[in-house]
């Protein structure tokens, strides 16, 4: 969240980034909860230091009962008082941090200002679009005649958006996961596999809660949620924690599965497996010093880390820089990389680079201390590495090949035991 003297300081500024944001809030009315608190605060601490007086008073009073009973009477009185201004104050607090909880960050100038994805804006293009010389099918077509995915079944189990991978589409995904791990380890990332249910705050630091719960799964019964990537598990790892100037930046590379309800997209890509509730994912995670100049630099590695793992897959892609309101509440600069879905003749998102200043930290309350000792909060980024199923459509599609078979990207064959190409099997018999 922003710094809630930056929003009293330059409330326009905020103004104009909900704006930009396509963000509801209204600012006046949380300046206004505001004031209210703090109008509340100092009724409440002057009451507290009148007590304190009073209470000097009646040991100066000595044996003069009169005067005693007097002074012990007008303390009880302020006692009453505070009792009653203090669950309003509290309340308004409240109120106050859940206004706070849904101020946007303020975009960076760079970010194309726009209302949604068709206002995002092409930075850079890299491959070959596939020219085929036979007809080609889409990635659910082309599973199912090599019989490695089964969404009947899966759905039997789990209901609607549901998926089993199955031979070598599950030791491929198993085979993305290890690739997307070791690329990114190796450039001195740490590995971490971390869990997939967190509390509340992690949400809330992350910026999904409160404003996305309708995307999350409760856990009855219990303060945890099911997370949809790794980022909500890592931002919590260092909750109310100052770190050293010297431990940053923490570069971190993470697997978990990942859940998301997929809310308000009935009917909206329900063939395959592009859109479904249960996925896997490696996310890279970087905590940095309090420096834009560095936040960029990062952001711009993370995301050339990305292209290079989409590159060794073979895959033409696209950049696209984010707009505004396309980017989300946190985000100050946002990249997505998409990648070119030959059976929809468009480009789809698979990959997102976020960076947030201190957004995250403040919810998380994450900060550091500085080379002059000063403590600040930290500078969060991430970015997707590899999601799965998701970049199956893309990588089914591009590498079929006339037989009906699929090329493994010589990338990932080294953890495929070498194998060069997924096979159909005779007799499978495909769905159009």
């Amino acid at each position: 969240m922003l710094d809630l003297a930056f929003i009293r300081n330059h409330p326009d500024i905020v103004k104009e980034a909900a704006r930009v944001k396509y963000n509801p809030i209204d600012i006046d009315y949380l300046l206004e909860v505001d004031r209210r608190v703090l109008d509340l605060q100092h009724e409440v601490e002057e009451a507290h230091a009148e007590q304190n007086k009073i209470s000097k008073r009646v040991q100066q009073a000595g044996k003069d009962k009169a005067q005693r009973d007097a002074l012990i009477a007008e303390g009880k009185g302020l006692a009453e008082r505070i009792r009653a201004l203090e669950p309003k104050l509290n309340r308004l607090e409240e109120e106050r941090q859940q206004l706070l909880y849904l101020v946007p960050n303020i975009p960076d100038p760079s970010a194309p200002i726009g209302k949604d994805e068709s206002d995002n804006v092409p930075i850079r293009y890299w491959g070959q679009k596939p020219r085929f010389d036979f007809e080609p099918l889409d990635h659910y077509a082309l599973m199912q005649k090599l019989d490695v995915v089964d969404i009947a079944r899966a759905v039997k189990i789990a209901g609607a958006r549901s998926y089993a991978l199955k031979g070598d589409a599950a030791r491929l995904e198993l085979a993305l996961m290890n690739f997307a791990m070791d690329r990114i380890a190796r450039k001195g990332f740490t590995p971490l596999i971390v869990p997939a249910m967190a509390r509340e705050f992690c949400f809330i630091g992350n910026g999904q809660f409160p404003k996305g719960r309708d995307q999350v799964y409760a856990i009855e019964g219990e303060d945890t949620f099911l997370v949809g990537t790794a980022e909500v598990s890592i931002t919590g790892m260092y909750k109310d924690e100052i770190l050293s100037y010297e431990d940053l930046p923490l570069t971190f590379v993470g697997f978990c599965p990942c859940f998301r309800k997929e809310a308000g997209t009935y009917g909206k890509d329900t063939r395959g497996v592009f859109r479904i509730h249960q996925f896997n994912k490696v996310e890279q995670y970087v905590i940095t010093i309090a420096d834009h100049k560095e936040s960029v630099r990062w952001h711009e590695q993370l995301l050339a880390n990305s292209e290079e793992l989409v590159q060794a897959l073979e895959l033409p892609y696209r950049v696209v820089n984010v707009c505004t309101g396309d980017m989300g509440d946190g985000k100050v600069g946002m990249y997505d990389l998409e990648c070119w879905i030959p059976s929809e003749g468009r480009y789809r998102e698979t990959h997102s680079c976020s960076y947030f200043h201190e957004w995250q930290a403040r919810r998380v309350n994450v900060r550091y201390r500085d080379e002059d000792g000063k403590v600040k909060f930290v500078h969060t980024l991430n970015n997707t590495a590899i999601a799965s199923p998701r970049i199956l459509l893309p990588l089914f599609e591009v590498h079929q090949q006339p037989d009906g078979s699929v090329r493994i990207p010589e990338a990932l064959r080294p953890f495929m035991g070498g194998q060069e190409y997924i096979k159909p099997r005779e007799g499978v018999k495909v769905e159009r």
